[in-house]
């Protein structure tokens, strides 16, 4: 009875095997207008198809690991003189740049707001706890520059109580 569970499961195994070996293909035409297919993503700035396999897998804009092994392929990787251009930057590539800038300026832009409004927040409520200490009146203390505890008058309550009405205003507009 073993013998046959054991049969019974290599089996299972062995048809389950070529659905492991399902891998992504990838379409492009090189430099050369040459059609290639190949396993690994071609590089960022080349156009491809995907054929098959798993889903598609962004490029990630590094080049390939592995040389592609055509002899009339040319490297991608030339040395290049340090005033020269590249002449093979396309419109497409300088309008991803471009979005890419505009959406790092976004974010950039969208941080430095939150924290405004936080900063905001926190003065608002700093200014609300100030002005109900003032308007409760009574005995609220202060500290003066050697670190002695002093008591407020009535002139100096209304003169405080006046500012953090102001500072209520300011804040919590």
């Amino acid at each position: 009875m073993n013998a046959r569970k054991l049969l019974c499961l290599t089996c299972a195994a062995l048809l389950a095997l070529p659905m492991l070996a399902n891998a992504e293909v990838y379409k492009w035409k090189d430099k050369n207008g040459e059609v290639r297919y190949s396993d690994t993503p071609p590089p960022s700035n080349i156009k491809q198809e995907s054929i098959g396999g798993k889903k598609a897998v962004k490029s990630t804009g590094k080049e390939p690991l592995a040389p592609v092994s055509d002899a009339k392929a040319k490297p991608t990787n030339v040395a290049k003189e340090p005033g020269a251009k590249d002449a093979d930057v396309s419109a497409e590539d300088a309008a991803a740049e471009k979005r890419q800038r505009n959406a790092e300026l976004e974010k950039h832009n969208k941080e430095v707001k939150e924290a405004e409004a936080k900063l905001k927040e926190e003065n608002c409520r700093a200014a609300k706890t100030n002005y109900e200490t003032y308007k409760q009146g009574g005995r609220v203390t202060k500290m003066n520059e050697n670190g002695e505890k002093y008591y407020l008058d009535d002139k100096a309550l209304n003169e405080g109580k006046t500012k953090s009405q102001l500072e209520v205003d300011e804040y919590c507009s």
